[in-house]
């Protein structure tokens, strides 16, 4: 089964209205407002669509509300039964702070062909090479840094790597210096860092470190589209973390997931820019209308484009 290519502009729709309400409050230095903004405007949209919809990745759990939250039921009840995977916000602090790359992001699959990952932090790797044994979360940095570079025939010197500038990376980065590796250090938003290896104009080979688990789900919905590898462990601090992901159905708690094991079927994945970034531009407001730029993937129809609307306030 196909999902409906006519979902297509209906989704880019939610996270479009998602990111225009999130622009009003780029640079209030209230990144929990926008934020809010951005889930109301998503649950309703998504409401007013003819779809069965279940968020399977989202911002928290029932009694977290307003955020969409796991589990929450959305839609008209009629139509295809989708699974659906959020983040009306991604790059909180860039919103607030009126910094580039805020996002408004949204991955849907067929029914139960979405991992449903739990709110933790998970161990990510994402290239565009898809030869196995290439790169690998199992290798060590150096390992496959090496890997890497033999494949692609080129020095270290000329390799980037994009990493979240966070000191549980420190010791990656500094690893990576020592090989003479190029670095993208990213604040914030693993999104779209995992997403700059799906085109050589990024200049990215490779994405790798830990950021949160629903984020690397959503990056692998896009990166499967975009025909790139990607990997993924989750994290668990606590025993309560632990217990939640076994009432989620993970049973591995130190399981590898290979993409195909984190979506499968057909997908749809929509990234609109809040605040103009690597990958998309963001919200332009012009007289009565508001301009906004999408990355939009639909895997069983080969489909990978940047959609600019125009949409009337």
């Amino acid at each position: 089964m196909a999902i409906d290519n006519k979902l297509i502009d209906q989704f880019i729709n939610v996270t479009s209205k998602a990111s225009l309400a999130a622009s009003y409050l780029v640079g209030k230095k209230d990144k929990i407002a926008a934020d809010k903004a951005a889930v109301d405007s998503m649950r309703t949209e998504l409401n007013n669509m003819n779809i069965k919809g279940r968020v399977v990745i989202g911002e928290g759990e029932l009694d977290e509300a307003p955020m969409l939250y796991i589990g929450e039921r959305l839609g008209s009840n009629n139509g295809p039964a989708l699974d659906i995977a959020v983040d009306p916000l991604e790059g909180t602090n860039f919103a607030a702070n009126n910094l580039p790359g805020a996002l408004s992001v949204i991955a849907v699959s067929e029914k139960n062909n979405l991992l449903n990952a739990p709110e933790t932090y998970m161990q990510k790797i994402a290239t565009s090479v898809k030869e196995k044994n290439v790169v690998d979360l199992d290798f060590s940095t150096k390992k496959n840094i090496s890997n890497l570079c033999d494949y692609l025939n080129k020095f270290p010197e000329n390799l980037y790597a994009c990493i979240m500038d966070r000191p549980r990376h420190y010791e990656t980065i500094n690893e990576l210096k020592q090989m003479k590796v190029n670095l993208k250090l990213i604040t914030d938003g693993d999104v779209s860092g995992a997403l700059l290896v799906t085109d050589q104009k990024y200049k990215i080979d490779i994405f790798l470190g830990i950021g949160g688990g629903p984020e690397g789900v959503l990056a692998a919905a896009a990166l499967d589209a975009f025909n790139c590898s990607f990997q993924g462990r989750f994290l668990f601090k606590t025993d309560e973390d632990k217990i939640r992901a076994k009432e989620m159905g993970i049973k591995d708690l130190e399981k590898k997931y290979e993409l195909n094991e984190i979506i499968s079927g057909d997908s749809i994945f929509c990234a609109t820019g809040i605040t103009s970034g690597d990958l998309v531009s963001g919200i332009k407001i012009k007289d009565d209308y508001f301009i906004s730029e999408t990355l939009v993937t639909h895997k069983s129809t080969g489909f990978k484009k940047k959609i600019k609307l125009e949409i009337k306030i």
